[in-house]
Formats: C-alpha cells, structure tokens, sequence
C-alpha cells in the first residue's frame, strides 16, 4: 500500500495497467489498495481511460529527508529513527521497545495510527500523510516525580519549533495543548515508566496538525487548525519534523539539569490561561476560579474564592472561560 501512495504522490494521473506492472500485481488489487488508501483518509480519484490520482499532492516521511534536516548535536544524540507506514500509535510502538538499552533516543514516526492517542484515552485523528505523529524515546535518571513538568516544557519547545517555520500567535493551554485563535493546532501525550528513585523511562508524544482534510477534521469534539489554514501554505512534514526534533532533543536535555524552573520563563509568555477565569474539570465535579500560572512543579494554580488551588494534571482538564 505505501508503494502505491509513494508512485501516486505527485498527484498525476497513472494508469492503473502501469500501477499494476509497476508493483507487480493484478489491477484488481490496484483498485483494492486505492479503496484502502481512501479508508486511511486519502482521497483517490478514478476516471475511466486516465487511471488514478491523489486529489492533492502527497510528500510522504523521509528517513534521509529528515536526517539530512538535524542539528549535528541532536542527530548524534538520537537512536534508531523508525518510519512506518501505519501503527497503533507511535507511542506504543516505542512503548514496547522500553527494555531495549539501545533505544534511547529512539524515534518513531508514522504516516497513519490506527489507535492515535490524545490525553485522558480520547482519540487523536490521524489521517494518511496529512500531519505530524512524532514519538521520542528518552531515559532521564530521576524518578517520575520529577517528571510532572515535563509535558510543560515540551510544550514551550513546540512553540519554539512552529515559530521556526513562521507561525505566529500560538499559545499553550495547560497542560499539553497548542492552541492558536483558540483551535486547537497541537498536542501532547507523555508515557512513563521508572522506578520512584529513578531512572524514569518516558514516550513523548506529538501530533500537529499540517494539512488536515475537512473529512477527517469532523471527528474531532472540538476547535482545531492547522498549518496550512494559518501560513496559507504546505508546510514540509520531513522539515517540520526535523525541526520539531531538534528542539525536543534540546529541551529534554536542558530539562535534565533544570527540570521545569528553565522552562517557567517561556511557558509563561505563551500561558493562554494567565488571569483568565477558568473552568477545571475533576472527576468529582468542577470548579471555576482565575488562573493564576504554574508552580515549580508544574502544576496549575488557581484562585477560587480568594484561596489559591493546586491542580496536578492527572485526571483533569481545563477550559478557558469566554473572556
């Protein structure tokens, strides 16, 4: 299947008898694998006596594309770089590779998730080819109790990646969202393993939306963008993961020596949340209140009835309350 998209990309005609010699199969297969790339989320045009076509052009994930993209200091830091065709989830996939010594830094990227992932278990739509899956495999030597501001920091290096590529007015919502005029464009999703002393294993999760078809954008329950609506062009996805790369590789390591204290600065530049009344979500019920930041821990704090709560990610969500 991923041979076809890859000969359909240019988003030309072809003749299904050439598709058919080209990967040596029957055209009834052909027409079978155009049906299953149009269920992945591609929309395959057929016209009798011309073949088939992608409705748009398709720059599929390149190993060497990406590779060539690094910083030096962070390709040398990176371990095995994984790219499929489709996966559950790109977190689950290094998930399963947490015993391997060798996967440090490893890397997982795919062009479609069966089961995409977002907090809280909710479904990440993940059409073929349209966005962004990325996964980072990273070994930190604290233990998980340290690791509460993660999804913070890399929140704050996200945006420094999409303001690499000309995205302006992009902020964050607590804890793992990219939001920009209040749709959605990114999000993050943190899986750890480890030991309370440490060390602490964690999956880092990204997914952004480049170029998402309207088809698709319709299962999502809330606001969203993406890429190509803000910039009003195609953004590269092996350039955007390139860049997204070298800022978490950087961050992560930072984070190390710092944890969340050398992020506090640009998180709170892009805290859409600062003094605005808010929402949070509990399991038991919810409260309204003024957000009033993070604290050194990551955790959102929040005025409610002139006495300041902390809130730990967790089980919760937060919604920004009209202004």
């Amino acid at each position: 299947m991923l041979e076809l998209a890859t000969l359909l990309a240019d988003g030309r005609f072809h003749s299904g008898q050439r598709l058919a010699e080209t990967l040596g199969v029957s055209r009834t297969a052909i027409w079978k694998q155009t049906r299953r790339l149009a269920e992945l989320g591609l929309q395959v045009q057929s016209v009798r006596g011309r073949g088939y076509r992608l409705s748009q052009p398709l720059e599929l994930l390149s190993r060497e594309a990406i590779a060539e993209a690094l910083e030096p200091q962070v390709a040398e830091r990176l371990g095995p770089l994984h790219i499929l065709a489709q996966t559950d989830s790109t977190n689950d996939f290094l998930a399963a590779r947490l015993a391997d010594p060798a996967a440090r830094g490893a890397v997982c990227l795919a062009e479609y998730q069966h089961r995409g992932r977002g907090r809280r278990g909710r479904d990440w739509q993940s059409p073929f080819g349209r966005n962004l899956y990325l996964s980072l495999l990273w070994r930190f030597p604290c233990g998980p109790a340290a690791m509460q501001g993660l999804s913070l920091a890399i929140g704050t290096a996200l945006i420094a990646a999409l303001e690499q590529i000309g995205l302006q007015g992009a902020g964050l919502k607590w804890p793992n969202d990219i939001l920009v005029d209040g749709s959605k464009l990114a999000g993050i999703l943190i899986d750890m393993s480890g030991e309370a002393g440490g060390p602490t294993a964690a999956v880092i999760g990204v997914g952004i939306n480049v170029a998402m078809p309207a088809d698709a954008g319709r299962g999502i329950g809330q606001a969203w963008t993406d890429l190509r609506t803000r910039l009003g062009e195609t953004v590269s996805r092996n350039r955007l993961a390139a860049g997204v790369l070298n800022h978490l590789v950087t961050a992560v390591r930072e984070y190390e020596h710092t944890g969340l204290a050398g992020f506090q600065p640009a998180w709170q530049r892009h805290d859409l949340a600062h003094n605005r009344a808010v929402t949070v979500h509990l399991p038991q019920g919810e409260v309204a209140g003024q957000a009033r930041g993070i604290d050194e821990s990551g955790a959102l704090i929040v005025e409610i009835e002139g006495r300041e709560r902390r809130f730990s990610s967790g089980e919760i969500s937060l919604r920004l309350n009209a202004e």
